[in-house]
C-alpha cells in the first residue's frame, strides 16, 4: 500500500524504472513489483552506456545511492572531456529520464551540486529503511533542499523524541510530530535534535524468530525506534546521522558527524571523508577525520584547522587528521565506522590520551 503511495507522490507510473543499487538490499522493489517497471540492476561501469544508449525507453525513476552518483561522475570527468559530449550528456538526461533519486546514505552537497550541473537533474533525497520501507521525501515539483530528507510520505507518520529524565509517566519526551500534511512543535523545543520514530503501513511487524530484538525495537506504545537522530528545522526533517556513531560528544557538545562530513568534502583536496569519535579520558570523545586526497594534493592537520574553523564551531573542528588511500565501504556505499575504529585504534580504546593531538605538519597516510 506505502510503496504505492509512495509512486504516486514521486509522479507518474507507467514509464520504466532503472537502478543502479549495489548489494542485497533494493529499495523500491516492492514498489515496483506493485507498478508497471523494468528494473535491470547495473554494474556501475554499464550505467553511462545504459543512460546514454539510443535503444533504452525513457526513464521514469533512476535511483543510486550517493557512491554510486560519485564513480559515475569520476567516469564523466575522465572520458566525457570533450564540450560537445558534455552537452549530449546533459541534453538526453534532461529529456529522457524524469526523475532521479539518491538514498541510503548522506548525498554531500558537492555530489548534488556537480551531479546538477552534469545531467540538469536536481537529486531527489529520501529517507527509509528495511524495517520501515521509504518513510520521507523531498518533494517531487517544489523545492528540494540539500541535506534534508523532506516530510513524511503519505500514510506515514513520525516523531522526534528524547529520554524522558524524570523517569515517569512516557518515557520519551515528544519534541516534534508530524505526517504528510503537518508537524506539530511542541512548545521549547524548536529545532531540537532527539530520535527519529516511525509508525505506519509499511512498517514492520517483527523480526522473525528474534522476541527481544522485536520488543527492543519499538516503544511502548508502538512506534518504530530508527535509531537516527533527526531534528525538524525550516519545515523539513533533517538526518544528523546514527545515535550511537555520527553523534559525537565531545566536551559536553553534541556534534554530527554527518554535517562536518559535508562540510570537509567542499575542501578542494578533499575526495572523500568519515568523521568519526575517539574516546578520550578530557573531552568524552574527539573529532577525528578520516581523509582520503586528490591525487597530487597534501593537506597538513595545521591547514586542514585553519581553513575549517572558518565554518565550523571551535568544537566542531577536527582534532586530529588520518590521510588514508581509500576508505572502506560496505555493498550499499556505506561506511562501517565501528570497523574505522577498530582499524585504526585496535585497542577499542581510542588510544585514550588526556588531550587531542595538534600535530602542525602532514600526518603520515594510516595503514
Amino acid at each position: 500500500m506505502l510503496s504505492c503511495l509512495m509512486w504516486e507522490a514521486w509522479g507518474p507510473r507507467v514509464r520504466p524504472v532503472e537502478k543502479a543499487w549495489p548489494g542485497p538490499w533494493d529499495p523500491g522493489m516492492d514498489g515496483q513489483l506493485m507498478s508497471p517497471a523494468l528494473p535491470p540492476l547495473m554494474p556501475g561501469q554499464q550505467v553511462w552506456e545504459k543512460l546514454l544508449g539510443c535503444e533504452t525507453p525513457r526513464i521514469n525513476v533512476f535511483m543510486a545511492v550517493p557512491t554510486i552518483y560519485a564513480k559515475l561522475m569520476d567516469y564523466y570527468d575522465r572520458h566525457f572531456t570533450q564540450p560537445h559530449v558534455q552537452d549530449f550528456v546533459r541534453a538526453v538526461c534532461e529529456e529522457r529520464i524524469r526523475l532521479m533519486v539518491s538514498g541510503s546514505a548522506a548525498l554531500p552537497l558537492p555530489v548534488l551540486e556537480k551531479w546538477q550541473s552534469i545531467t540538469g537533474h536536481t537529486l531527489l533525497e529520501r529517507y527509509g529503511m528495511t524495517e520501515i520501507g521509504m518513510a520521507l521525501s523531498n518533494p517531487l515539483t517544489t523545492v528540494r533542499v540539500p541535506g534534508s530528507v523532506g516530510t513524511p510520505l503519505p500514510g506515514v507518520e513520525v516523531r522526534i523524541v528524547s529520554e524522558n529524565p524524570k523517569k515517569e509517566g512516557c518515557p520519551y519526551v515528544l519534541h516534534a510530530e508530524g505526517n504528510e500534511k503537518e508537524t506539530q512543535v511542541t512548545p521549547g523545543f524548536k529545532e531540537k535534535e532527539g530520535e527519529l520514530l516511525v509508525r505506519g503501513p509499511s512498517v514492520f511487524r517483527e523480526y522473525w524468530d528474534k522476541p527481544e530484538e522485536t520488543r527492543q525495537a519499538f516503544t511502548w506504545d508502538g512506534w518504530f525506534k530508527t535509531g537516527d537522530t533527526a531534528v525538524f528545522k525550516d519545515g523539513m526533517y533533517w538526518i544528523r546521522g546514527r545515535t550511537s556513531v555520527d553523534i559525537i560528544k565531545s566536551g559536553g557538545y553534541k556534534i554530527s558527524a554527518l554535517e562536518v562530513e559535508r562540510l570537509l568534502l567542499t575542501h578542494p583536496s578533499i575526495t572523500d571523508v568519515a568523521v568519526i569519535g575517539v574516546p578520550d579520558m578530557t573531552w568524552g570523545q574527539r573529532v577525528t577525520a578520516v581523509v582520503t586526497l586528490q591525487e597530487g594534493h597534501s593537506l597538513s592537520h595545521r591547514e586542514l584547522k585553519e581553513w575549517a574553523r572558518g565554518f565550523l564551531a571551535p568544537y566542531a573542528v577536527p582534532s586530529e587528521l588520518l590521510l588514508v588511500d581509500e576508505i572502506p565501504r560496505n555493498q550499499m556505499g556505506k561506511i562501517n565506522k565501528r570497523d574505522l575504529l577498530r582499524q585504526f585504534y585496535p585497542s577499542n580504546q581510542g588510544d585514550l590520551r588526556p588531550g587531542a593531538s595538534e600535530p602542525d605538519s602532514p600526518l603520515p597516510r594510516a595503514p
